[in-house]
């Protein structure tokens, strides 16, 4: 592990969503170091989301309300740190250019939602919301979790990189040394974590003092 380093609290806005794809631990984590940094967060989930959600981490997403506070008190959110949204609430910040998040996470995102933001859909809060992003020139950060890719999965994020998102899979690597499957979930919510500026202690970097000999 890294030394502790003190590092300054985020004043960023950032819009994390959650859709059906695989890897709910790396939206999970990602999550808690949002929080952890000081950011505030506005985080939607999709119906898949939902299942996916309590197949890999036997988590209930239930209603907003009920997310919020669960979310808050497990990971010790600041009153009013963290706000959750429903798939269809129009009147959320982030439905608008007007009061746009600072940066948007899709974490895991789906085939299904990804191909969606390409084709400038927005019948969700979450395709919205990227839309939204995109058109302000804000940061917009995709985690897909699929294989093998198929060819309109390739030219989806061929047009979504081209309009200024970043395209992030969910694969992670092995020269940190992992020991444990956190220590995989770390390696790629660090990889989002330093594309959005926010510093963290996740894992040692490449040629550093803490770095694996």
């Amino acid at each position: 592990m890294p030394s502790a380093v003190p590092t300054e609290p985020s004043h960023q806005t950032v819009a994390l969503a959650l859709t059906g794809a695989s890897g709910m631990p790396y939206a999970l984590r990602l999550l808690e170091q949002l929080i952890k940094a000081g950011a505030r967060v506005y985080l939607m989930y999709s119906q898949a989301a939902q299942i996916v959600a309590k197949q890999e981490v036997d988590l209930t997403l239930g209603r907003a309300a009920e997310a919020q506070a669960y979310f808050s008190e497990r990971f010790g959110a600041a009153a009013g740190q963290l706000r959750v949204f429903g798939r269809e609430e129009w009147f959320a910040p982030i439905a608008s250019g007007s009061n746009p998040a600072d940066a948007m996470v899709i974490c895991p995102c789906t085939m299904g939602t990804l191909a969606a933001i390409a084709a400038g859909l927005s019948d969700k809060l979450i395709e919205r919301a990227a839309d939204v992003m995109l058109k302000e020139k804000r940061k917009l950060v995709l985690v897909p979790r699929e294989t093998p890719l198929s060819t309109i999965h390739l030219q989806n994020m061929l047009a979504l990189a081209s309009a200024g998102a970043l395209i992030l899979p969910a694969n992670p690597g092995f020269y940190h040394r992992p020991q444990s499957m956190d220590d995989l979930v770390d390696f790629i919510v660090a990889r989002i974590l330093d594309h959005l500026g926010i510093a963290h202690e996740l894992m040692a970097r490449w040629g550093g003092p803490d770095a694996a000999d």
